[in-house]
């Protein structure tokens, strides 16, 4: 059975994709959007969220980089907005996953118009009263990090589903570095706020950039990501989706009540995995792995997720959506290639090992890389090992175990 639930993305007018590719390609040799329009008023007014979709796949796969499509992608997107607004889709009923990914930013442009208002207030002012500016501010921008959890349920969830079901789904890697453009104009705005030398002007640009971005993001949903994925995917799947999505927080929302499920212990966790080393069952084999204070995720030889362990505090999300996911695509398009020329030197035996260190989120995160060989030296796949060091860094002297006393702790 067929995972899609009717069959518009094959019905694409591919003249009319030809068309739309002209108008992309002319606003970004900076040709008169007027022009553009009269030209190929016929394409522009007629255009679907599969055309959208077809059409930034078609750049793709003519080379043409990301940076260089996101670029004029806003100004291409406002020349197609009326033709993409009449396209005729149903919204979703309530309490699925894409309810509440829409009322996620129903809510956060409930925020982002509180954050426009005080701006307002301030206006013919906003250097004399900067301080005080920066002290409403500052809060408002702080809260907004939260919705990271909005970009990050779509990457972990809505795209691998949409990913394993759709030809066409290289275009979501072009959202996932808007995604990546977001979160660092955010951390530019903060460091701004928290600067004591900034400058109203400095701060007005960067807040008109991160406006510009995250409502052009909202628009991108609705016009072209969400239509497709509601018309694409099964009720099944989308159930699917719902459940995985309370592995994260609902930004600016209440937390819906999760659907109640039944769960069996099933025979193969009964299962027993033997070794030279001794024997455990599927269950505590699991436990041992869920109770390590690290992220796990492993890749096999084909560059397949294939687990990850539910560490209580992980630093990086995962999702059982990104199970069988191509690696590649589990990585931010501007940091992926870095991840292939880790994995070519592994499988080719010249490596064995990648060590990275990041701060993410105040914390002091250590990340490795280890090449998985059999007895016989035959490339397996990779694991990823990630551990928050930050605690670790300060220690000092010894404890023993003769000083643990169960009061202290």
């Amino acid at each position: 059975m067929s995972e899609f639930i009717n069959n518009r993305a094959q019905k694409i007018n591919q003249e009319r994709v030809n068309d739309l590719l002209a108008v992309s390609t002319g606003i970004m040799h900076g040709m008169d959007a007027r022009i553009l329009m009269e030209k190929y008023r016929e394409a522009i007014e007629h255009i679907t969220p599969y055309d959208m979709i077809a059409l930034e796949d078609l750049q793709i796969r003519m080379g043409i980089t990301h940076e260089t499509i996101k670029k004029d992608l806003q100004k291409v997107i406002n020349l197609f907005y009326k033709g993409l607004s009449k396209y005729q889709w149903d919204n979703p009923e309530e309490d699925t996953f894409l309810y509440y990914l829409m009322l996620e930013n129903e809510a956060f442009i409930f925020r982002l118009n509180q954050v426009k208002k005080i701006v307002k207030l301030y206006k013919g002012r906003e250097n004399r009263d900067y301080e005080l500016l920066k002290e409403e501010l500052l809060p408002r921008f702080r809260d907004f990090l939260e919705f990271n959890y909005h970009y990050i349920k779509k990457e972990n969830i809505l795209f691998p589903f949409l990913e394993k079901r759709w030809k066409q789904s290289r275009p979501l890697s072009i959202m996932w570095s808007l995604h990546d453009d977001i979160r660092r104009k955010l951390k530019l705005i903060l460091h701004i706020l928290e600067d004591p030398e900034s400058t109203w002007k400095k701060l007005s640009k960067e807040m008109g950039l991160y406006f510009f971005l995250v409502f052009g993001m909202i628009q991108k949903e609705n016009l072209v990501l969400f239509p497709l994925a509601t018309e694409n995917l099964r009720k099944d799947l989308w159930d699917e989706m719902l459940m995985e999505s309370f592995e994260y927080p609902f930004p600016f929302i209440e937390t819906p009540p999760m659907p109640h499920v039944v769960v069996y212990q099933t025979e193969a966790e009964r299962a027993t995995i033997p070794s030279t080393s001794g024997e455990l069952t599927v269950e505590q084999a699991l436990l041992a792995f869920n109770n390590l204070p690290v992220d796990i995720t492993l890749v096999d030889e084909e560059d397949k997720v294939r687990f990850f362990n539910k560490a209580a505090d992980r630093t990086f999300p995962r999702s059982p959506a990104i199970i069988g996911r191509s690696v590649q695509l589990c990585h931010p398009p501007e940091s992926v290639h870095v991840v292939e020329k880790i994995i070519r030197s592994f499988r080719a035996g010249k490596k064995d090992n990648a060590e990275f260190r990041v701060h993410v989120r105040g914390r002091y995160i250590l990340i490795r890389y280890y090449a998985l060989r059999n007895d016989q030296g035959v490339y397996k796949g990779v694991l990823e090992v990630s551990q928050d060091i930050t605690d670790i860094q300060g220690l000092e002297g010894e404890k023993r175990l003769l000083d643990w006393d169960s009061d202290t702790e």
